[in-house]
């Protein structure tokens, strides 16, 4: 496994308030801090019900940490003097509590005009559920993102919270606040406040499927689409060990590959041309599959242009041949974990410190960004 590597990272010098949450804004912080920027996390008294420690969580690496208690005198004031310094902050509560606890976009553009204000939401600023408790796979299923997973007799597969908290969240929160950075350092431009709602970084997501079912190249169900494991040769098939394997042959050529390593025969393998015949297709390929373990199946495709990978879980992903040459993942701080991403050739990203510990860093925050009084330590109130 690759050692952490070392650089500044493209977003070296770019200032970072993060208002301490949960899910999409912890890994938001994460990827610009990566990135090289220098996130400081402000997290409340008693920390965040995440249940687990800290140390161990991987989301709040390359970050720093203080403790400020909003509701208590002066604490307000201290986040607008970090915010004054900063080039951007991200809060991920919902709308208007920010603006209670006088934190809002009011107050802090107000202290610095050049300031991008990043709110990460699950249903939006605005709107009828906009108040509204809500978790990923609710604001993924009224996109119709979460209806499209699963298999044609079956209930919508959960792809745990990877597709709506930080693909349709996370990720465009971070293009959003890189978008409007880039606008406040123009001549004329300034700072703004960036509403990055999950539903709609989700519903953006679908942006290729709406065009194909307006085209009517999709069909709007589960299990009957190219993509969406309807054609026998995009889709999952078990192994005789009870492992899986992940098949992508959708181009001819790499159809046929496949079909002479599975050990298909020239009639069946034909049936790929008629989507009547389909479930025979599938039928037979998963039976050639049954006949092999994964790892000698992984053998038979290993650099081919069958388009044929083994499923691997989590804890068997990083020993994963190409994933190790690359150093994809990496470990630090007695973690494994991914290494930072994307890569840069003059500018790379590194792991350079720990999951952050509430408070521990006060002192050199407060040094470092020139805070008119030093801030509180964990544990000193």
């Amino acid at each position: 496994m690759a050692a952490a590597g070392t650089g500044p990272g493209p977003l070296a010098g770019v200032r970072v308030v993060e208002l301490a949450g949960i899910g999409p804004g912890p890994f938001a912080g994460m990827l610009l801090a990566d990135l090289g920027a220098d996130v400081v996390r402000v997290d409340r008294p008693g920390g965040q019900p995440l249940g687990i420690d800290p140390a161990r969580d991987v989301t709040g690496r390359n970050k720093r940490s203080v403790v400020i208690d909003l509701k208590a005198d002066g604490g307000p004031d201290a986040v607008l003097d970090l915010a004054e310094r900063a080039d951007v902050l991200i809060e991920g509560w919902r709308p208007g509590v920010a603006e209670r606890l006088g934190v809002g976009p009011g107050p802090c553009l107000a202290r610095n005009p050049k300031l991008v204000y990043g709110r990460m939401t699950g249903w939006g600023q605005d709107g009828p559920l906009a108040a509204s408790a809500g978790h990923d796979i609710g604001y993924t299923a009224v996109t119709g993102a979460l209806g499209m997973i699963g298999p044609a007799g079956g209930p919508p597969a959960i792809p745990a919270n990877l597709l709506g908290d930080y693909a349709g969240g996370s990720l465009y929160l971070v293009v959003g606040v890189l978008a409007a950075l880039h606008h406040a350092r123009t001549e004329d431009g300034s700072g703004q406040v960036v509403d990055a709602a999950i539903v709609d970084g989700t519903s953006h997501l679908t942006a290729m499927t709406h065009g194909m079912l307006a085209a009517g190249a999709w069909q709007d169900r589960r299990g009957a689409n190219l993509l969406d494991g309807g054609c026998p040769f995009y889709g999952v098939y078990e192994t005789a060990d009870g492992g899986w394997m992940a098949v992508g042959a959708l181009e001819r050529p790499f159809y046929d590959e496949f079909a002479r390593l599975l050990g298909l025969d020239e009639r069946t393998a034909a049936d790929r041309d008629d989507p009547a015949r389909w479930e025979k297709l599938r039928r037979a390929v998963a039976a050639r599959f049954c006949t092999r373990t994964r790892q000698e199946w992984t053998e038979v495709f290993d650099g081919t242009d069958a388009c044929v990978a083994p499923v691997l879980s989590l804890r068997e992903a990083p020993a994963h041949p190409h994933l190790a040459a690359r150093g994809t993942y990496t470990e630090h701080a007695g973690a494994v974990q991914p290494a930072p991403a994307p890569r840069f050739s003059a500018t790379p990203g590194a792991l350079r410190r720990p999951p952050a510990v509430p408070g521990a860093d006060a002192a050199e925050v407060a040094r470092d960004w020139d805070l008119p009084v030093p801030m509180p330590e964990e544990g000193s109130r």
